[in-house]
């Protein structure tokens, strides 16, 4: 798909390529069938595709291919190419939050969270930390359990601002049964990265108790 779009900006008859000649909505839908990697490299071709592959509306369908169409009111500062990046980067530090339970690693645990003050853990037994030292030492029992933690994540959705954001999804653990919870981590941006800064863990209930099922959705 990037080599037929790149192709066309080089054919030029008459003084106007394909490219050039359609119509900003077909070129949009156009690239909406690229996928961020793809995009990217079509920037990279000429100016005319440089110009193309970082219009908003394009950047706009992706995301809402690839996330969610619930910020459809959003008006990113940015643009949309900034916040779909910005995007990324919150759900790949999410998911390493995950590895790291499923890996018991402490150091990368201590390494996740900003080292201040009003860090915030709510753990989904119920028990509740505050501070950098005692939310770090409050994950050692669950990253010194026998069995690795492998939770199954779904439904997640991202927020970003300027240096702010979080994450919500739901958590799925089978090692004891079924356990199911609905999670939401903030994460602050500093120093040119972002760190964890409150995670909050509760059990998803269903008729009045704890969900016995996989829930769908």
């Amino acid at each position: 798909m990037v080599e037929a779009v790149a192709m066309a900006t080089r054919e030029r008859q008459g003084g106007a390529s394909m490219m050039e000649q359609l119509v900003p909505e077909i070129m949009t839908h156009a690239l909406s069938y690229l996928d961020y990697p793809s995009l990217c490299r079509l920037s990279m071709t000429n100016s005319l595709m440089r110009k193309a592959a970082n219009d908003d509306n394009a950047w706009k369908a992706l995301y809402r291919k690839d996330f969610t169409f619930e910020q459809d009111s959003v008006t990113p500062v940015k643009g949309w190419k900034a916040y779909y990046a910005a995007t990324r980067a919150i759900l790949k530090i999410n998911a390493e939050f995950f590895k790291i339970i499923k890996e018991k690693s402490t150091l990368a645990m201590s390494r996740i969270w900003l080292k201040v003050d009003y860090v915030k853990c709510f753990h989904g037994s119920g028990e509740f930390f505050t501070g950098y030292d005692a939310v770090v030492e409050s994950w050692q029992p669950i990253l010194n359990w026998e069995q690795s933690a492998d939770f199954q994540i779904r439904d997640v959705r991202a927020r970003v601002l300027t240096d702010v954001a979080w994450v919500t999804m739901k958590a799925y653990l089978h090692q004891v049964g079924l356990r199911a919870f609905f999670v939401t981590n903030v994460f602050e941006f500093h120093n040119g990265r972002w760190y964890m800064v409150h995670h909050h863990c509760s059990v998803m209930l269903s008729h009045g108790g704890p969900v016995q099922q996989l829930i769908q959705g």
